[in-house]
C-alpha cells in the first residue's frame, strides 16, 4: 500500500432526517458517520464526487479530515448505495488505532489472464469471489491481492488457498480450500435453434371430390340413356 495516505476531506453535519439527506444529495454530498471506538459517532457530509475517487482508488485505508478536526485513519465500515442508480447513499467509517490489527475486505485483482492458455483457446473465466478478508495492521492493509492465473487452463480452479498475501497480512477464512476466487470453464456452445419441420398440410377429400364428379358424370349418363 501507498506509504503516503489519501485524504477525504469532510465538514460536520448538523441536520439530520430523511428530507435533509435527500436535500444533500441533490446538491451533489453524501451524508456519513465516522465511529472511533467507544467514543461518540460523529456525523459528516463529503462532497460526492470526492468520495468515488477514494472509494474507486480502492483505499483499504485513508484519512477523514472533518473540517475544523485532525485528519483521523480510518477504514470503510459500510457502503450503502441507491438500489436502481447505484449512487452512494450514505458512508459509514470506523476511525482505526495503527498500531492495532483490524480485519478488512481487499479486493483481488486478476493478472496473466491475456495469456491464460485456457482463456486463448476460448475457455470462459469467472471471477467468483472480488473480495477476501484479511487481518493486519491498519498501515499493513492492501489496497488489493493479485492473483496470477497466466498458466490456468480449461477446467481449473483457484482458490483461496492460491492467494498469496503480503508479509504482515492474514487471509482470514473458515476454510481457505473451500473459497473458490476464480474458475475458467469450456467455451460456451451456441446451441443451434431446431428447425421448425412444418408437415404438408393434407388435402382432405380430394379423392372424394374426384369420385363424386365421376359419380356425377356417371349419374348423368345413365339419365340420358333413360330419356332416349
Amino acid at each position: 500500500m501507498s506509504s503516503e495516505r489519501a485524504t477525504l476531506n469532510a465538514t460536520t453535519r448538523t441536520d439530520f432526517g430523511t428530507r435533509t439527506s435527500k436535500r444533500l444529495r441533490r446538491e451533489g454530498k453524501v451524508p456519513g458517520v465516522v465511529y472511533s471506538g467507544g467514543k461518540e459517532a460523529t456525523s459528516f457530509q463529503v462532497e460526492s464526487r470526492d468520495a468515488r475517487v477514494i472509494l474507486g482508488e480502492g483505499h483499504a485505508l485513508f484519512d477523514l479530515a472533518i473540517e475544523g478536526s485532525e485528519a483521523v485513519p480510518v477504514v470503510v465500515k459500510e457502503q450503502q448505495h441507491h438500489p436502481v442508480r447505484g449512487d452512494l447513499q450514505h458512508l459509514d467509517l470506523q476511525q482505526v488505532d495503527l498500531n492495532q490489527a483490524i480485519q478488512a475486505e481487499v479486493l483481488v485483482e486478476l493478472t496473466g489472464d491475456d495469456v491464460s492458455p485456457g482463456v486463448k483457446q476460448g475457455g470462459v473465466l469467472e471471477h467468483v469471489t472480488r473480495e477476501v478478508t484479511v487481518e493486519a495492521l491498519p498501515t499493513d492493509i492492501p489496497d488489493s491481492i493479485a492473483l496470477d492465473v497466466s498458466e490456468m487452463e480449461i477446467n481449473d480452479t483457484l482458490t483461496l488457498e492460491d492467494l498469496v498475501a503480503p508479509e504482515g497480512v492474514t487471509l482470514i477464512a473458515d476454510d481457505p480450500a473451500e473459497v473458490t476466487i476464480v474458475t475458467l470453464s469450456p467455451p460456451r456452445v451456441e446451441e443451434e435453434p431446431e428447425e421448425d419441420l412444418e408437415a404438408e398440410p393434407e388435402v382432405v377429400g380430394e379423392g372424394e371430390e374426384g369420385g363424386e364428379e365421376a359419380a356425377d358424370e356417371g349419374d348423368s349418363g345413365e339419365d340420358s340413356s333413360d330419356e332416349e
